[in-house]
């Protein structure tokens, strides 16, 4: 069983100084390679798999960082569109778990991520520290953010699925089904 800290239960201070920017768009700009590297070699019982009940595959926890490239892209909207709270996430994951990721293919699911991903780096590339230091209220974390902020909560975001998505690995690997 995993003792990782629930998403939802965690809390962010966002104080670090606009120009940690670059910092944290290297972490976004490092998910897709990230996730390749840590399923190299799993079988597809590994990769739709799960270690307990309700929880989500390691195809499943990289489809639903893809599923939510729109949502950060969006909130790149509202930011930039001068809105004063962000757009919401829809909390009960639908998506994800509509989305049936299980019975796509892994290829697919990566290639779409990474595709996704690098268009959204290419948006933020094209952003001045001026815009990085925008700010509007996150909606669930009822905090003010910026887009350096909204970066770095999404790379959390990343990491905190590529910590599952390594957990997972490690279940199968050692139980010889990975």
């Amino acid at each position: 069983m995993s003792d990782q800290l629930p998403w939802i239960e965690r809390t962010w201070q966002f104080d670090s100084p606009v120009g940690y920017y670059p910092d944290v768009l290297a972490r976004l700009r490092g998910t897709p390679a990230r996730i390749e590297d840590a399923i190299i070699g799993l079988t597809q019982d590994a990769l739709t798999g799960t270690d307990r009940e309700g929880a989500w595959s390691v195809q499943e926890n990289i489809g639903h960082l893809l599923d939510l490239e729109s949502l950060f892209a969006g909130r790149l909207d509202d930011f930039l569109a001068g809105k004063q709270t962000l757009r919401g996430a829809d909390m009960t994951n639908s998506t994800t778990r509509e989305a049936n990721h299980n019975k796509i293919a892994i290829c697919e699911i990566t290639a779409s991520f990474r595709t996704a991903r690098g268009l959204f780096m290419d948006r933020l590339n094209a952003l001045s520290q001026t815009d990085f230091a925008r700010q509007a209220q996150h909606p669930r974390l009822n905090i003010p953010m910026r887009v350096v902020d909204m970066c770095q909560f999404q790379a959390d975001h990343d990491d905190y699925h590529l910590a599952r998505i390594h957990e997972l690995s490690t279940f199968f690997r050692l139980a010889n089904i990975g």
